[in-house]
């Protein structure tokens, strides 16, 4: 029996009804002003512990109240539309009732995480990578949560004490942590995948096939 898993955020326990690429809005007003921006922009604002006014005001954006408050409206709108998978909390407390400890690990910018943490108040273990500074697939990140739960990262031979985690993203969620011994899963809700749904995720698991 494993002893933990990780969930990706979005594309995986929640998705996001009204997208309105705030940060988006807010380089290309840098931009607009001259405001010389890296290519990583998107990058530094998943891994900088700053609310989105003080990203601004550390990129040297310039906003005027009207455009504050529009992009501060566009940014709530998004996060106001976020909302879980239907799957996401029967999944969860499969994996509780059968003892297993869970994690949430995922790429994000500072105002998403209260939302995730409030999405899921019985999830307590987070790697997001705002708050620890590296983004998937670094594996600090990974380690990261696992050192939230108390486990120790891999898969042992004989089914004990593993970790698993599961993601809509090949590279972040199923190769990433692989790096670092853990048995990694890709979520593909379109159905053309091995695993389409959370609850086939926890089936298979705590039933003790880890074949990908």
């Amino acid at each position: 029996m494993i002893s933990a898993a990780v969930f990706d955020a979005f594309g995986t326990i929640v998705r996001i009804r009204q997208r309105t690429n705030p940060y988006g809005a807010l380089f290309r007003e840098g931009r607009r002003q001259g405001v010389v921006l890296e290519p990583n922009s998107t990058h530094f604002a998943m891994t900088a512990n700053l609310t989105f006014d003080q990203m601004a005001e550390h990129l040297s954006i310039e906003l005027s109240r009207s455009k504050r408050a529009e992009l501060n409206d566009a940014l709530g709108k998004e996060l106001a539309s976020i909302e879980p998978y239907p799957d996401a909390h029967d999944a969860i407390s499969k994996f509780q009732e059968a003892g297993v400890m869970i994690g949430i690990c995922s790429n994000l910018a500072q105002p998403f995480g209260p939302v995730i943490r409030k999405a899921f108040p019985h999830v307590l273990c987070h790697a997001f990578s705002y708050e620890v500074g590296v983004m998937k697939p670094t594996p600090e990140i990974y380690l990261a949560v696992c050192r939230e739960m108390g486990v120790e990262a891999g898969y042992r031979d004989d089914g004990k004490g593993g970790v698993v985690m599961i993601g809509d993203s090949r590279k972040c969620d199923r190769d990433g942590p692989g790096g670092v011994g853990i048995m990694g899963y890709h979520l593909d809700r379109s159905g053309l995948g091995q695993i389409s749904d959370l609850m086939q995720f926890a089936n298979r698991v705590i039933g003790h096939d880890v074949a990908r």
